[in-house]
């Protein structure tokens, strides 16, 4: 069952952009991990939460949600940026207060530093399917390049335990005071970017960077009705997080090879069958191709070329639906580029006798008009 992220957050499908955020807040800050530390419940109802905010925190992927039920499929407009989405509870004080009001409410006892760990950038990977897959669905395999814990150090850059020492400038609270008159200001410490750890000696493999290269090999589950743009969402995937942090998420974007016969309109098949001018002009019953099997056209005698027969339901599934769309078999007259003496005098005579006959009088007309037009 998909999430209902207006029921995570409290708040009702036509709450505001400020409702939400409040909303938001005050379940961010009740469940955040400083507050509840050994508690995994609380850190999943925070991930919980996270989630749904990033998704009705934002118009573009509110109105998709809204409409799908879902963010994973989306027409890619544009790329992404990397890093993940990180919340510190100090960070809700101070957009409120501002840093300066720090020390002036707690009387200089916040001396924790902030969390260290960082969730891991996001990644995108362009797979290219065949057409009928994207129609009916498949799974593919894709191997790609991503940064993965370091597991000679454990991700810790460090050679060994005794590499990693105490700033000793913030002294491990990872942040630098400055006092300006009556107030204090916490900023993060240049000397360790406010890990408030030093590494004298780092880890030979990853040289302190706490990750190293590697090709993930991960299975993409595509669901039918797909098409090209879509992009498909692999929560975890990405690159892992440094210190403890959770990994990024992968994003596909989908591109769907042509069809040597169907073109493709939204969740409709179109397709332009050639037939000959006596077909048309007799009537006839040809077999038509579909992506599943074949059919049978009756074409009525008389049929103009450029007349479109539709079949319901022989499109492609639509996306989170059990309805198909329809195929449109557009019938063209079929000339033929070369003609034997025989074909070309029966032809002709053809040609005669149809013009002398009365039903033709619709084209006799119409060039009646034009022998007027010119010789007035």
């Amino acid at each position: 069952m998909a999430k209902d992220y207006y029921e995570i957050l409290g708040v009702h499908r036509n709450a505001s952009e400020v409702e939400i955020k409040k909303a938001y807040r005050k379940l961010a800050i009740q469940y955040h991990p400083d507050r509840n530390q050994g508690n995994k419940e609380a850190e999943d109802k925070f991930k919980e939460i996270n989630e749904a905010y990033e998704v009705l925190g934002n118009p573009e992927k509110r109105a998709m949600y809204d409409q799908y039920g879902t963010v994973d499929f989306g027409n890619g407009q544009g790329g992404f940026s990397g890093g993940g989405f990180d919340f510190d509870a100090s960070s809700i004080f101070e957009e409120f207060f501002g840093s300066t009001f720090d020390d002036f409410f707690s009387g200089g006892s916040r001396g924790k530093k902030r969390s260290s760990s960082y969730q891991g950038e996001d990644l995108k990977y362009t797979l290219e399917i065949e057409f009928e897959e994207a129609a009916f669905g498949t799974e593919k395999t894709i191997k790609i390049p991503r940064l993965e814990t370091c597991h000679f150090c454990g991700g810790t850059g460090a050679k060994d335990a005794s590499s990693v020492v105490t700033c000793h400038d913030c002294h491990g609270s990872g942040t630098i005071r400055m006092k300006q008159g009556f107030f204090s200001i916490a900023r993060t410490c240049p000397t360790c970017n406010g890990e408030g750890k030093i590494i004298k000696n780092p880890c030979d493999r990853c040289h302190g960077r706490k990750r190293l290269q590697k090709d993930a090999t991960i299975k993409v589950k595509i669901p039918a009705g797909v098409e090209t743009g879509n992009r498909l969402r692999l929560r975890h995937e990405g690159n892992k997080g440094l210190d403890g942090g959770a990994s990024g998420d992968l994003y596909i974007e989908l591109k769907v090879k042509p069809h040597p016969i169907f073109k493709r309109q939204n969740s409709d098949l179109i397709c332009e069958v050639p037939v000959s001018f006596a077909k048309l002009a007799l009537g006839s019953e040809i077999e038509i191709p579909t992506l599943e099997d074949k059919i049978k056209l009756k074409i009525p005698a008389g049929t103009p070329s450029g007349k479109v027969f539709t079949f319901r339901g022989k499109g492609i599934k639509r996306i989170n639906s059990h309805s198909k769309g329809d195929l449109h078999v557009q019938v063209n007259v079929e000339i033929p580029k070369k003609l034997t003496k025989e074909q070309r005098e029966l032809l002709m005579q053809f040609d005669k006798e149809v013009a002398s006959s009365l039903k033709n009088k619709e084209e006799h007309s119409f060039f009646e008009k034009i022998k007027n037009l010119f010789s007035a």
